[in-house]
Parts: C-alpha cells; sequence; structure tokens
C-alpha cells in the first residue's frame, strides 16, 4: 500500500474529538475516490477497527440484499458461521456485542447506499445510538459516503440524530504540494510541465493519481488511464452518475456539459436547458455543488464590496471536464483502439484545454495563490473568478482571478499554460481586459501572471505585471 499522504488537518481534528467524553459520531463525505476510507483507516489504524460497506445501488438491489452483504462481511470480520438479519435493528444489536473498552472505530461506508432502500434506516440507527452506543465512551462510529446529498438529508439534516454528531467532515481534493508529494512518493520523476499534464486530467483525486505508473511516461500513462477500451477513467463516468444519481442525472448531465464550455450564470443554464423559471434547476446545481463536481463562486460590487446576488457557477472537476471534452466525444474510436498511435498533444484544442484545467487547479488551491502573492488573508475583502456583464456603458470583461484588498487594490490574475515562451503579447492581452474592466475611481489595478513554461525577457524589461509567478514552485 502507498504510503499515507497528507489530510494533516483532517487527522488533526479526528484525534481532538477523541479528548471528547462519551461516543463520538462523525460524518465524513466527499466526492467518489476522494479517500474517505482511507483516511478512517489511517485515523483507526492504533485502534480496533471493523469496516462496513454498502452495495452498490442497481434497480433490482433491495434493502434485504443490503442487510445481506452486511451480514456476510460481519461473519468475515468476526469468523462466524453464516448470518441473516431480517431487520436493521437486529444487526446493529447483534454488533454491539462485539464492542468492548479498547478505543473502536466502526466505519459505515457508503452509508446512503446502506441505507436509502429502508425508510427506517436512520430511525433504527438514532435508537441504536441512544440505547445502546452511550454505554461505550471509547467508541468512534463514522459514516462515510459518496452521496453527499443523501447524507445532507438523511445524516446532517436528519432530525433523527439531531444533536448527536461530533464532527462533520467533507474531503477535498489534494492540494498541489499534496500531489507533488504523492506522485514523487510512487516514483514519478516527471517534470512541472509533466506533473500538470498529469493533475489536468486527474485533479487531486488520490485514486486516480494512485494508477499513474512512473515507468512510463506521461503520454503513455494517460492513453491507458483515457484512452484504451474499457480503461478506469473511460468507465468511471457511468459509475459516477449511476452510483450519484441512481441513474437519473439526465439534467445534471447536461448542467456539467454546458459549465465544461465555461463559467455560467444560474440564467445562463436555464436559457441553455431552456428550463422553465419554475423549475428546480438551483437545487439540482446545488446537488453537483453538494457532491464535489461544481462550484459556486459569488459576484460583488466593487465600488461597495457588497456580494450580488447573481453568482457564477464553474465546473471544478478536471475529470469530468475532460471526459466531457475528449473521452465521450471519441467513445467509440477508444472501443476501437483508434488512439494507439496517437500522440495526445496533436488533439485538436490540445493546449487550451490543458490551459483551462490548469486554471481550475489553481482556483481549488486558492491560499497558495494568495501567499504566492504575498496578500494577508484579513486584508482580502473579496476574492473569486470575476464575470463584469456587458451593459451600455462597459463592455464584458471575465477575469480568470480577481483580489479585492481593503487597500483598494484590485489584483487582477492571468493563469498561462504553454510550451512554448510566453511572449509581449501577454501585456497586450491584460491592457485590454483592464481597459474593459473600467474599475471604480479610487482603485488600483495590479496586473498578476501565473504561469507555466518560459516568459520571454522582453516581458521583464517592460516591468508591466505586480507579480510574474511559475506554478512548478506550487508543487513543492
Amino acid at each position: 500500500m502507498i504510503p499515507f499522504i497528507g489530510r494533516k488537518e483532517e487527522l488533526k481534528r479526528l484525534d481532538q474529538m477523541c479528548k471528547m467524553n462519551g461516543p463520538r459520531l462523525v460524518v465524513i463525505k466527499g466526492r467518489r475516490r476522494i479517500g474517505k476510507s482511507r483516511l478512517v483507516e489511517e485515523f483507526a489504524k492504533d485502534k480496533v477497527f471493523f469496516s462496513f460497506s454498502g452495495l452498490a445501488p442497481t434497480p433490482n438491489v433491495t434493502a434485504q440484499d443490503q442487510r445481506d452483504v452486511f451480514a456476510r462481511q460481519f461473519s468475515q470480520i468476526f469468523k462466524l458461521p453464516p448470518l441473516s438479519f431480517p431487520d436493521w435493528s437486529d444487526a446493529f444489536n447483534h454488533l454491539t456485542n462485539y464492542i468492548t473498552k479498547i478505543p473502536t472505530v466502526i466505519l459505515f461506508d457508503e452509508i446512503s447506499w446502506m441505507g436509502s432502500k429502508d425508510p427506517t434506516f436512520v430511525g433504527k440507527l438514532k435508537i441504536w445510538w441512544d440505547l445502546y452506543l452511550q454505554r461505550h465512551p471509547r467508541l468512534t462510529l463514522i459514516f462515510c459516503g459518496s452521496v453527499s446529498t443523501w447524507i445532507e438529508k438523511n445524516i446532517i439534516n436528519s432530525t433523527a440524530l439531531f444533536g448527536r454528531i461530533s464532527l462533520k467532515m467533507t474531503l477535498t481534493p489534494f492540494s498541489l504540494p499534496e500531489c507533488g508529494q504523492f506522485l514523487k512518493t510512487i516514483g514519478f520523476k516527471g517534470s512541472p510541465f509533466e506533473i500538470y499534464g498529469v493533475l489536468s486530467i486527474t485533479g487531486g483525486i488520490p485514486w486516480y493519481l494512485e494508477k499513474i505508473n512512473p515507468s512510463e511516461t506521461v503520454d503513455a500513462n494517460l492513453k491507458d488511464l483515457c484512452f484504451k477500451k474499457n480503461s478506469i477513467l473511460v468507465q468511471e463516468f457511468d459509475r459516477i452518475f449511476n452510483d450519484l444519481f441512481e441513474g437519473h442525472g439526465k439534467t445534471h448531465k447536461e448542467i456539467i456539459q454546458h459549465l465544461g464550455e465555461g463559467s455560467k450564470t444560474l440564467a445562463d443554464l436555464r436559457t441553455a436547458l431552456h428550463y422553465p423559471r419554475s423549475g428546480t434547476l438551483s437545487e439540482i446545481v446545488e446537488d453537483l455543488i453538494t457532491s464535489g463536481f461544481v462550484t459556486k463562486h459569488y459576484q460583488w460590487s466593487i465600488k461597495t464590496g457588497a456580494v450580488r446576488k447573481q453568482s457564477l457557477y464553474r465546473l471544478s472537476d478536471c475529470y469530468l471536464r475532460f471526459y466531457l471534452k475528449y473521452i465521450e466525444p471519441n467513445r467509440q474510436r477508444i472501443e476501437q483502439g483508434s488512439f494507439q498511435d496517437v500522440p495526445l498533444t496533436q488533439l485538436p484544442g490540445w493546449e487550451s484545454m490543458m490551459g483551462i484545467q490548469v486554471e481550475s487547479l489553481l482556483l481549488e488551491n486558492r491560499p497558495l495563490l494568495l501567499r504566492a502573492l504575498g496578500i494577508n488573508p484579513a486584508d482580502i475583502e473579496n476574492d473569486n473568478p470575476y464575470l463584469q456583464q456587458r451593459t451600455t456603458r462597459h463592455r464584458g470583461c471575465q477575469i480568470d482571478y480577481l483580489v479585492q484588498t481593503t487597500t483598494r487594490t484590485l489584483y487582477m490574475c492571468e493563469f498561462k499554460f504553454k510550451r512554448r515562451d510566453i511572449g509581449s503579447e501577454i501585456i497586450d492581452l491584460m491592457k485590454d481586459k483592464i481597459s474593459r474592466f473600467a474599475p471604480p475611481r479610487g482603485f488600483g489595478v495590479a496586473p498578476v501572471l501565473f504561469h507555466l513554461g518560459d516568459v520571454s525577457d522582453s516581458v521583464y524589461d517592460k516591468n508591466y505585471f505586480y507579480r510574474i509567478l511559475n506554478i512548478a514552485d506550487l508543487l513543492e
């Protein structure tokens, strides 16, 4: 097994929680493949550990099927003859007999799969917790799941479990330094450009990174993962949507398809989907946010600093965007082996697509960007990707990342990912963007360039940018 990497803050929170009196109930949610179970295993490595997992949903799976899987796992863990539990209360009460005074962690993994077919599941968990587990002060019961919307509704916001949850945690992808450390640990010795090439598709998803073969080139790795028949990331998209939305994710998929083309407002999405204003579009978008695939970026008035009602929605999951752009349109050709000898860099729009992917990675690592800029978080009034809508007075303008400080400075950040030199055309681009941006009187604009690849001497010589920052340094 690959050594455990990252999650220091999460482990610290779990360890601090163990100092509480009485049993602890923990809820950990997060995107599929994000490493929830691995985190629990690391936390429980010096404790007694029992792990149970739900059965992946299909239309024919019943509540009894879930209990049967639980019973088989129970028999394997405790080395017992085959068991059968006709009711969840029977299963929970039977498990109580094996809890001792020794510090113990019980994991119910993919709890939404385990309980979604039985409307009494959560209520019986509550009774078990109140009547039996309260007698075990050294117990930690952990619920994990990828279907974050089910967990929010049935566990976190459940009246049955109100006031009983000791810790709630949402796992996010690895940070850029953690990704760099992970790839280094498995023996990957590629350049920063190659590392970002990998991350632009895998994001900081640990399970995807585990599939990288350090003895192969980046091109060979990405072909193995994405462009061969039955390869992992060819099949992954279907699994995500079947598991999370149980085959009812048609509108969810349409939303991410539109967001894959660029950030949009809710009004933009409603127009693109021809969705009625009386519909539940905002709830479906919220499902995607809760599931960890979409990020909501509020917009604000630069003049007053007040947050506006309108927000930008961005597809923040690198894998989903890559799948929609390159894998899905070529699925039939992939199944036929047509990409065997095609260099990936020759695919149409490859470099510009990688630029969008890297931009998404950087926006998920904002604390690193702010540290590189030397901005004290306490001085930030607002920061987000920024969209200035076109009006009769102003032209439209979209900014990769805008930071507004209390000193009335606006740091306008541009992200560039190129193999060839970045020349003085980048200055012309920024000047045009600032002229369209038209900030209010009394504000200063500091242009910033985050780049990967060489920057020509002419750019440095003109001393135009407030900072020119190489994102290779963010991997350290």
